[in-house]
């Protein structure tokens, strides 16, 4: 169970994590290593025997396994990534990778995406280490590289090349659950999330006839894309409801005494208030155009013109996405996928969707938890090629007021040691009785 050394570990790791910079700027620019190499001396300190495996030099992951109890039952993979996004000092309070730990909060990126996360499973682990504990299942655990860009020297990379390390599981966890959602009117909503819509980055490319800028020009290739990306930008996406967003609206209607009426999600999701921000993004596919690139010089008109567009459908959503798409750019302007991950989907009555209610619900009594659909992706996706359903849950008890949402990736992104110990708690609880 953890004690309070597991409880000072778990701030300990985080800082020293945050002060590890794995930036991932794309494009294979970041080294992962000295983070994996930490983890790694901590698992090996907790009698483990971790593994670090590179596709390419210094974008290293970590796998280590736990034996359960119950030779019978079920492998459970708890992984989380290593790398983080971008950060700019200057847009800080504090610096980015200082790992600071003021007035009872941890500061830095990755103190939500999702060192924090790594840190509580290496403070459990640990700490089962010193009591004698041991897990019912078996746990695979892994720290992995590139999430934060396409996962190929990471997730997907021990998915395809030593899928022999995951042998027997079944299920995994990892990050964007069991966060403290606050509604603004005294509730405490605790979303675990059970899939995630599929990750379709596009580029978009016009081709025109080049010529000079004063000339009338019909075949004009920034024209021709502008259309088409004004297009996207402005289509109504029909509703989808998917078996884990409808059983986040009927949760959540019951919880606010509203009618279930599934006829009109639009005026349902109207009346949660708060609350629609956990589902109003998956209601439906979404195509946001994001970058732009043409020409070289103002009174030239170019021969080409692309922009790349954020693509994101629904689980059994894909065909509908590629049709639309196909309607939507036209004759005139290409299209195709420069990264495309599957949509995922979770069953929210499954035993172990019941132990991560259970193991939250023992510490957060007063919490309401109920099913959502992640809107954007994670490493559950490369890992769904061996078989394993996915599930969010990174529990954090957070203070009102403390937008976790919208720190993921944004500045000042920082969170509370007693969310930490909060973590540590349910998430010791889940991954002993699974």
């Amino acid at each position: 169970m953890a004690d309070a050394q597991a409880l000072d570990e778990v701030v300990g790791f985080t800082s020293d994590l945050i002060r590890i910079d794995t930036t991932n700027r794309g494009g294979g620019d970041c080294r992962e290593r000295p983070a994996a190499e930490y983890a790694a001396e901590r698992l090996a300190g907790a009698g483990l025997e971790p593994v670090l495996l590179e596709r390419t030099p210094g974008r290293t992951n970590v796998v280590a396994r736990i034996e359960g109890t119950d030779p019978s039952a079920d492998a459970l993979l708890v992984h989380g990534h290593l790398d983080v996004v971008p950060a700019r000092a200057e847009d800080w309070s504090v610096h980015p990778f200082s790992g600071e730990v003021r007035d009872g909060v941890v500061w830095g990126r990755g103190a939500v995406d999702m060192k924090n996360m790594d840190a509580m499973i290496l403070a459990v682990v640990r700490a089962w280490a010193r009591q004698g504990l041991r897990p019912r299942r078996d746990v695979v655990i892994a720290f992995t590289a590139d999430e934060e860009a396409s996962a190929e020297d990471g997730s997907g990379f021990l998915a395809d090349r030593h899928a022999g390390l995951f042998e027997g599981c079944t299920e995994g966890v990892s990050e964007s659950g069991a966060y403290t959602f606050h509604d603004g009117a005294g509730r405490r909503i605790y979303p675990i999330a059970a899939g995630e819509r599929g990750t379709a980055w596009l580029r978009l490319s016009a081709r025109g006839r080049a010529g000079h800028g004063s000339r009338v020009n019909r075949e004009n290739a920034v024209t021709r894309l502008a259309a088409a990306i004004a297009r996207i930008g402005a289509h109504e996406w029909p509703v989808r409801l998917t078996p884990t967003v409808r059983a986040a609206l009927t949760e959540l209607a019951a919880l606010y005494g509203i009618e279930t009426d599934l006829r009109d999600v639009d005026a349902l999701v109207d009346k949660l208030g708060p609350a629609a921000r956990l589902v109003e993004a998956t209601l439906r596919n979404s195509a946001n155009p994001t970058m732009l690139e043409a020409g070289y010089k103002i009174n030239v008109i170019p021969g080409e013109a692309v922009a790349h567009v954020d693509g994101r459908y629904l689980p059994g959503g894909e065909e509908e996405f590629r049709a639309t798409l196909d309607e939507l750019t036209g004759p005139d302007v290409d299209w195709e996928f420069e990264h495309r991950e599957v949509a995922l989907q979770s069953p929210v009555d499954s035993p172990t969707f019941a132990a991560m209610r259970a193991a939250v619900e023992e510490f957060a009594p007063e919490g309401h938890v109920v099913p959502f659909c992640m809107p954007g992706g994670t490493d559950a996706k490369q890992f769904s090629r061996l078989g394993v359903t996915g599930y969010g849950f990174s529990p954090l008890r957070l203070p009102e007021g403390f937008d976790y949402n919208a720190l993921f990736h944004g500045a000042d992104e920082r969170v509370p040691v007693e969310a930490l110990h909060f973590g540590v708690r349910v998430l010791d609880r889940f991954l002993r009785t699974a």
